[in-house]
């Protein structure tokens, strides 16, 4: 038995932009037209689940995807840095990021240590492994970030090492939980070749 795992990430946003810890919010509508446009690009699934959060909810629908949302696969909990912006934490709190960003059993803002995420997101794509055929999955960044160091069975502590950008999809594939990684390409509009598409503004 074959599983298979499409991990699409999220649309970008205000707060993606501004690195504000805010995945409750709005996609911006350069993500929600590039997702509109790349609807149908996905390969189709019998399973689909969706990151509790607005952007993941408003990537979805603009991907044309309807699914049920997964609380495994919510968002990095940063407790009472959530709605700030990096900057503004970094600022009045210098020492609890660095120690947040280098050790992943960290949680100086409450709420979720990285060791935490990777663990819960692992206890779902174990479970994932175990259904035949295709799960596809918006999710944020961070989740992206979990799978694919549970699936390659990587140190948390290269969490922060990896880059997902928006509208990207990684695809891990295996049987038994011996996962290969499908590395993330940029979702396009059917019909159009990867190097015609319009870049991503930084």
């Amino acid at each position: 038995m074959t599983s298979r795992v499409v991990l699409v990430s999220a649309a970008t946003s205000p707060a993606l932009r501004e690195a504000r810890f805010d995945a409750d919010g709005p996609v911006d509508g350069h993500g929600a037209a590039r997702a509109r446009a790349a609807a149908g690009s996905l390969p189709r699934a019998p399973r689909v689940v969706i990151s509790p959060g607005g952007r993941c909810r408003e990537t979805a629908a603009a991907l044309g995807l309807r699914g049920e949302e997964a609380p495994e696969l919510a968002p990095l909990d940063v407790g009472r840095w959530h709605g700030r912006t990096l900057d503004e934490v970094t600022a009045e709190e210098p020492e609890a990021v660095a120690h947040w960003l280098t050790d992943p059993l960290a949680a100086p803002h409450g709420g979720e240590a990285v060791r935490d995420v990777c663990t819960r997101v692992g206890r779902w794509l174990d479970g994932a492994a175990r259904a035949d055929g295709r799960t596809l999955a918006v999710v944020e960044p961070e989740i992206v970030r979990a799978a694919v160091l549970h699936a390659l069975g990587l140190p948390s502590a290269a969490f922060w090492r990896l880059d997902v950008p928006p509208l990207t999809a990684t695809e891990l594939s295996g049987r038994a939980a011996r996962w290969n990684l499908r590395l993330g390409r940029p979702l396009v509009a059917p019909g159009t070749a990867p190097g015609d598409r319009a870049g991503t503004p930084a």
